[in-house]
Formats: structure tokens, C-alpha cells, sequence
């Protein structure tokens, strides 16, 4: 079994988010992860299709997704929609901003609309919300979405602010909760 990890990463926080997915989904036995950075260049669709789940990342700029993102869900898998090749994989999202809010939500439900034209069946975040206090960093869930994982590095340190601890281990819990589900119901 394998799960796949697409994500764009504007200032490696993303990159950090789609790492902490990657760990989650190593925790659970028999499943490969398999890391596609989008900015890397050509998307290895086999691999993409090939796969039992895939997580969606971005980081959120403006209330979005990133324009390499949005460039790829929007030109790069036409192909792909038209044949539902993705029907029925599992899927799930992530996303990352300098502040609390930063309309993350808006990025997580282009990311879900974009699995269900594709036909994938999405994944939440099955978590109540943990402490919103940053000083805590150790309850999952500290922004308290459901829709998927979501992070924050303190936008007023700059570029190289670190993302909080607590969300990089609410994007593991992520990883690891969508492959214990694909391997659930791969076994039925």
C-alpha cells in the first residue's frame, strides 16, 4: 500500500508540514509513503496513481492555495479528471500560514472540492480542538480545524520562524489517521 504526499512549499514551511505527514504515515506497518514537491518539476503521476491515498498540501497565501499549487490542480490533471483515476482513492490536506487564522479554512475546502471532482473520498481531521494558547504547543488540533491539518509559524519572526511544534504533530496525527483508514478499508 501506498500513500502519496503532494504538496508546494513556498518557504519550507510546507515542506515541514509535508515531512510531519510523512512520519505519521510510517507509523503505521506496511504502508509507503512516497514525498512529490511540486516545484521539484515533473509530477510522477504513475506514482500518483499508484497510490491508495493521496495528502494534498499548500501552503495558504492570501487566502488560498499557492499559484503553483492552483496551477497544478487547475492545467496539470485534466487527464486525470477526465478518466477518474483518482475515484475513489483517499484523500485528506494540509496547509500552513504566518498567522492564527490567516484563512487557512478557505485553502482546506478548495483542497476537499478538489478531491470530490476527482471522486476521492476525503478524510477529516478527527480531533476536537486543543489549546490555542502557543506558549501550551501540546495538544493536537491547537487551531481547532476539522477539515484538515493546519499550521502556523509566527509570521512576525520572518521567513525562517519555525512552525509550531503542536501542529507539525497534529500534521503526523494526520498522516498516520490516513493511512490506518486506507489500510482499514484495504483489507475489506
Amino acid at each position: 500500500m501506498q500513500v502519496a504526499i503532494i504538496y508546494d512549499s513556498g518557504y519550507g514551511h510546507t515542506t515541514q508540514q509535508a515531512l510531519a505527514v510523512a512520519e505519521g504515515v510510517h507509523q503505521v506497518e506496511g504502508i509507503n509513503v512516497k514525498l512529490i514537491a511540486i516545484a521539484d518539476g515533473a509530477i510522477p503521476w504513475d506514482e500518483l496513481e499508484a497510490s491508495d491515498a493521496i495528502i494534498f498540501g499548500s501552503p495558504t497565501y492570501n487566502g488560498t492555495v499557492s499559484a503553483r499549487f492552483k496551477q497544478f490542480i487547475e492545467d496539470s490533471t485534466k487527464t486525470v479528471w477526465r478518466e477518474l483515476k483518482w475515484r475513489n482513492k483517499f484523500a485528506a490536506g494540509f496547509t500552513h500560514s504566518g498567522a492564527p487564522s490567516g484563512d487557512k479554512l478557505n485553502t482546506l475546502m478548495s483542497l476537499s472540492l478538489f478531491a470530490a471532482q476527482h471522486g476521492m473520498i476525503w478524510v477529516n481531521l478527527d480531533l476536537l480542538p486543543g489549546s490555542a494558547n502557543v506558549g501550551v504547543g501540546s495538544k493536537l488540533n491547537r487551531l481547532g480545524g476539522w477539515l484538515g491539518a493546519m499550521a502556523q509559524s509566527n509570521s512576525t519572526e520572518g521567513e525562517d520562524a519555525e512552525a509550531i511544534a503542536s501542529d507539525m504533530a497534529t500534521a503526523s496525527y494526520l498522516g498516520q489517521h490516513v493511512a490506518q483508514i486506507a489500510k482499514q478499508f484495504h483489507h475489506q
